[in-house]
């Protein structure tokens, strides 16, 4: 049975109390759950010294179900795809992912999802932040969080790095330091990212810029532009590792096993940057959206898909990075069982799924059953903030942290908000 969503103290938030909340989250700090048993920076050097991270493979527009992971065969709606076997007995998935069937034991699947935003904003919103969209409150994306937790304050490459069509939350309240960096669809940064002066003229301009704005801030102090220098600041860092986007010298040997396509190249940019310690990166699969001509669609997807994820993981484990990363498979909704008069599925949030893999997840592991039908789900369900509890546990980040936003305590995860321990190793 689904729990009724809890919901926290509606509290007046004026624009001065909000900016004050946003600088509060900029500068790093916060209020945790539980007193001060679990201080957030406590929990943030603990998740880095283990050394963690999280790969998110956003599927763009929702995936169906029923034609990946949580195949009906011989029900009506069922569609022409076949299921089968894969390496661990008993569960099948999609025909068109073969690669990634040999690899199911190194995966958990979630097939019992509930959500509660049956639309692209508000799904993405939600798949990406653990929370509904509110007026108030700009939540952070579990990448963000995983940049504050996660990630490292020395390093000169970005902490959230995605690529393709991701997340539409960015840092929220916990500020400017922690919004992601987006590449190219190709994976590349822009072409103009290049300076036309030489290192050490570039050293001398940003120094007296530094000079010059020290004095002025001493005197003109705003959070605009606080947010201004940290983002100029990242900017130079940045262009002195600016070849750890460049995959030239890598894609000549890897785009047969990744596919020549552009998701492939992004996973392959993905592989070089977990090497790189980036703490989170998110690579999107477009034109998942189908409502007219669902099986054609999910093939022409699916086969990309299958090539570079499959390839992804192999490289992952041969280089040792998938025992401490996090993969995260999903989209923003599901597919409806019933397929309608334009041979499409619409969007369904009644039960569909989301995949764990990596060394954080029990792999070969299916949790939680729809109906013989797929019209909903039969046992275990799983809400949004049941998925980040777990997400968050397996990543080592306590799911109940609180910030402070103003005068309001905004937590990591709904109250009710359970984890899932069956898909924890």
């Amino acid at each position: 049975m689904n729990r009724p969503s809890s919901c926290l103290p509606a509290l007046h938030v004026g624009r001065r109390a909000f900016l004050k909340g946003v600088a509060v989250g900029a500068a790093g700090l916060a209020v945790p759950n539980f007193g001060s048993l679990f201080h957030s920076q406590s929990i943030a050097a603990e998740a880095r010294r283990q050394g963690k991270r999280c790969l998110l493979l956003w599927m763009n527009g929702g995936a169906s179900q029923i034609d990946t992971f949580d195949m009906k065969p011989g029900q009506p709606n069922a569609g022409p795809f076949r299921p089968i076997q894969t390496n661990v007995a008993g569960t099948q998935v999609c025909e068109y992912l073969p690669r990634i069937a040999r690899h199911m034991d190194k995966l958990a699947v979630i097939r019992s999802m509930q959500t509660s935003e049956p639309d692209h904003p508000g799904g993405i919103y939600l798949m990406h932040t653990g929370q509904r969209p509110t007026v108030n409150v700009a939540h952070p994306e579990l990448g963000a969080m995983c940049a504050k937790y996660l990630g490292s304050d020395d390093s000169d490459v970005p902490n959230f790095i995605r690529m393709g069509s991701t997340g539409n939350g960015g840092a929220g309240f916990l500020g400017p330091q922690f919004q992601p960096f987006s590449v190219q669809r190709d994976g590349r940064i822009s072409d103009f990212s290049g300076s036309n002066v030489t290192p050490e003229a570039s050293d001398r301009r940003n120094d007296l810029l530094r000079f010059m704005e020290s004095g002025f801030s001493r005197d003109h102090k705003a959070e605009p532009f606080e947010a201004h220098r940290m983002a100029r600041e990242r900017v130079w860092r940045l262009m002195r590792v600016r070849q750890v986007f460049d995959t030239t010298a890598e894609w000549g040997r890897h785009k047969e096993r990744y596919g020549d396509t552009e998701f492939g190249r992004r996973c392959c940019l993905a592989l070089k940057l977990l090497e790189q310690g980036v703490s989170f990166v998110e690579v999107g699969q477009e034109n998942y959206d189908s409502h007219a001509d669902n099986f054609i669609v999910h093939k022409a997807c699916l086969q990309v898909l299958d090539a570079a994820w499959a390839s992804l993981l192999e490289d992952m484990q041969s280089r040792g990075l998938l025992q401490d990363t996090l993969v995260v498979w999903m989209g923003e909704v599901g597919r409806t069982p019933q397929i309608n008069n334009r041979v499409g599925r619409d969007h369904f949030v009644r039960g569909w799924t989301t995949v764990l893999g990596g060394g954080m997840i029990k792999g070969g592991v299916t949790y939680g059953a729809t109906n013989p039908d797929g019209n909903g789900v039969r046992e275990n369900p799983v809400t949004e903030g049941d998925f980040f509890a777990t997400v968050y546990t397996a990543l080592g980040i306590n799911p109940r942290v609180r910030h402070m936003v103003g005068s309001r305590p905004i937590w990591a995860t709904p109250e009710n908000a359970k984890i899932v321990r069956e898909v924890l190793a």
